[in-house]
C-alpha cells in the first residue's frame, strides 16, 4: 500500500496552493461537475487557489430550488481531514451539507435522498469568511471522489456557494481508475460522528 503523505511544501511560485495540507493540487478540477446550477459549467469555478478563496466574483447559484450537488474527483487517492467552505449570506446560505464518498459517477438527487451520507453537517450561519469543518478521518481515509449535497437555504429558494476546498494528505502516484472500489456509505457512516467542528464555532454534526 502506498504511503499517504502531505503534499510537498509549496514554493514561492506556488503560493496559491496554501500550506502542505491543501488538496487543491490533486483535485481534478476540469472534471468537477454540479447539478441544479444556473450555469452548470461554473461548478469548477468553486475550486479556487488558496489565495483566491475569499473572492466573491465567481460563484454558483442553485436553479429550480435550493438544492445543489457538487461532485469532486481527485487525481490520486487522498485522506481528507477537513472541508473548507465559503457560502452565501442570509437567504442564500445553505443550512445543511451531506457528503458522500467514492461514487464513481457522482451522486444524483434521487440517489442522495435514498443513500445514507458519510457525514451530515449543520452548517454555520452568518460567516463572512471561509469556514473549516473538520471531518472524522476514519470515514475519509481512502477517497478518490466526494459528492457534496447542499440544501435547506435560509430563504428556501436559492443556495449560493463561492468556494470549496479540502485539507488532508495525498498519495504520491495517480490513481488507476480500473482498480477503484466503491466504499458503501452504510459502512463508513456507522460510527457516531461526534467530532467538534472547532472549539471556537462548535457547530453540530448530524446523522439522519
Amino acid at each position: 500500500m502506498d504511503e499517504l503523505t502531505p503534499l510537498d511544501t509549496p514554493s514561492e511560485s506556488q503560493a496559491g496552493y496554501g500550506d502542505a495540507t491543501n488538496l487543491f493540487q490533486v483535485i481534478d478540477r476540469d472534471k468537477v461537475n454540479g447539478l441544479n446550477l444556473t450555469v452548470p459549467e461554473d461548478a469548477k469555478e468553486l475550486i479556487k487557489p488558496w489565495d483566491k478563496r475569499e473572492t466573491t466574483d465567481k460563484f454558483v447559484d442553485s436553479g429550480v430550488d435550493d438544492q445543489i450537488i457538487i461532485n469532486v474527483p481527485f487525481t490520486s487517492n487522498v485522506r481528507v481531514r477537513s472541508v473548507l467552505l465559503k457560502v452565501g449570506h442570509g437567504e442564500f446560505s445553505p443550512q445543511r451539507l451531506r457528503i458522500y464518498v467514492n461514487r464513481p459517477s457522482g451522486v444524483g438527487f434521487d440517489e442522495a435522498e435514498s443513500l445514507k451520507p458519510h457525514l451530515d453537517i449543520a452548517l454555520l450561519q452568518g460567516q463572512d469568511s471561509v469556514t473549516e469543518y473538520p471531518l472524522r478521518v476514519a470515514a475519509f481515509s481512502n477517497v478518490f471522489s466526494l459528492s457534496l449535497f447542499f440544501s435547506e437555504a435560509d430563504g428556501d429558494e436559492v443556495t449560493r456557494i463561492y468556494y470549496i476546498g479540502f485539507k488532508g494528505d495525498a498519495r504520491q502516484h495517480s490513481k488507476d481508475s480500473n482498480t477503484r472500489m466503491e466504499v458503501p456509505a452504510e459502512n463508513a457512516a456507522d460510527a457516531a460522528l461526534t467530532d467538534a467542528v472547532s472549539e471556537k464555532t462548535n457547530p453540530q454534526l448530524r446523522i439522519r
